[in-house]
């Protein structure tokens, strides 16, 4: 919703200041489509060179995310905690080498069925399942620094190639002016191959040339840029739940109590998506 309302704020003070100035839309309505298909045609272009196809399908999604929000909600990061804090607790109870059912087939763990959103992202699931399958495989005899290693690779590795689909938005938003000057040029080619029209006739041609140079920079810092900001600040946020799962293995293996354990987990959290140490720890023990 928020993404709307600042649409709309944009929209209304630019061409809303420009029609109070006395200005006619008109001109720019007419010349908005030929202008803007240059524009964004060669724009959606560019990033098609300059990108694989999964980069460029993750921006798209990457703009579709900044209107939905992220993906993770409070109650999921509390579902996250109880996740892996279950886990853990066979580990703790039955032994590592109860966690293999869990960690070999995720899909049929009576825990991770338990909560169907976390068990559908595989990322998630993934760092978690590789994780313990190094308890399993040794035993439980691993060194809890070198497995927090491990996952600070993973994390980065992970937040690099999200980070990548921002930086494609970015990139548009840093090629849109310099195409609106494209657009432009192209608008006083074509004027210029009708100087000897009347000075109405030409002003119409110069105005509508003009209008690429604004639609690409009012794009760019106007929709664009914003989003970029936006992608960057979601891709962050999301990137918690790695740091969840890392803090809470780590510190199980470390023998950390359970109590500073679902405090460095939810130390991870921003608060406003953060839940209480009550509810987390009245969660696994059963309440």
């Amino acid at each position: 919703m928020l993404f709307f309302v600042g649409l709309a704020v944009v929209f209304g003070c630019v061409f809303g200041g420009f029609i109070m100035a006395g200005g006619k839309m008109a001109p720019i309505i007419k010349a908005a489509p030929v202008e803007g298909f240059i524009i964004v045609g060669s724009a959606i272009g560019a990033q098609l060179i300059g990108n694989s196809i999964g980069i460029f399908k993750g921006a798209v999604g990457g703009m579709v995310k900044c209107i939905s929000g992220p993906k993770w909600k409070p109650q999921d990061y509390l579902d996250l905690i109880l996740l892996v804090g279950k886990l853990l607790a066979v580990m703790k109870k039955e032994g590592a080498v109860a966690l293999e059912a869990h960690v070999e087939n995720p899909d049929s763990s009576g825990i991770f069925g338990e909560y169907p959103k976390l068990a559908k992202d595989h990322a998630i699931v993934g760092m978690i399942c590789d994780t313990l399958r190094l308890v399993v495989i040794a035993q439980g005899n691993l060194d809890a620094d070198a497995v927090g290693d491990v996952l600070d690779n993973a994390i980065k590795t992970h937040h690099h190639d999200e980070l990548k689909t921002q930086g494609t938005l970015a990139s548009i938003a840093g090629a849109l002016p310099a195409l609106g000057i494209v657009a432009c040029v192209l608008g006083v080619v074509k004027t210029m191959g009708a100087i000897d029209q009347p000075p109405p006739v030409l002003g119409g041609l110069i105005g509508g040339a003009l209008v690429g140079t604004f639609l690409g920079v009012f794009v760019a810092y106007g929709v664009f840029d914003p989003m970029a900001n936006r992608l960057g600040q979601i891709i962050d946020e999301e990137g918690q739940v790695f740091k969840v799962i890392k803090e809470m293995i780590v510190g199980t293996l470390k023998g950390n109590p359970i109590p500073l354990v679902i405090e460095a987990a939810r130390a991870c959290i921003s608060h406003h998506n953060q839940p209480s140490f009550a509810e987390v720890f009245d969660g696994l023990r059963g309440k």
